[in-house]
């Protein structure tokens, strides 16, 4: 029975297009090229095209696919080179201001105490939907050894 299903899904699969897969992927890029992002879009939206960001980073990877090696190179070396990753503790602190005594400092709040782990049994009674008493649910001490 199955296998007729299957064979029926693999003579309409010629029909349709198989969707391309799709990848998520994250870049660091300077504040005021990402400000074309913008631009670039309302100058689409002038055209009468509605436009997303990957739409527009998928057409400059299309247009650079197409130049010749020259004007390629030429293309890649306009590019600076930009220094990737987080600031390291030293970094932060040379671009970040000093602290005046007229800016206020906000305590920063304590963790929240750690929740006690929980016992084998507990998690098989909680799968089987039954509740086992534990010493704190039953106000039960454990015992301590001398």
């Amino acid at each position: 029975m199955n296998s007729s299903k299957k064979e029926a899904k693999a003579e309409a699969a010629p029909g349709k297009e198989k969707k391309a897969k799709l990848v998520r992927d994250s870049f660091t890029i300077p504040k005021d090229e990402y400000a074309a992002f913008d631009l670039l879009k309302a100058r689409a939206l002038a055209q009468g095209l509605a436009i997303k960001k990957s739409e527009l980073l998928r057409a400059g990877l299309m247009t650079l696919s197409s130049l010749g090696d020259a004007r390629f190179k030429a293309a890649l070396t306009a590019v600076p080179t930009l220094k990737t990753g987080r600031p390291s503790a030293q970094e932060s602190t040379a671009v970040e201001p000093a602290r005046t005594e007229a800016t206020p400092t906000v305590p920063t709040p304590e963790p929240a105490p750690a929740q006690p782990a929980k016992t084998a049994a507990a998690r098989k009674s909680r799968k089987a939907g039954t509740s086992t008493p534990t010493p704190e649910s039953t106000g039960d001490q454990p015992a301590h050894r001398a």
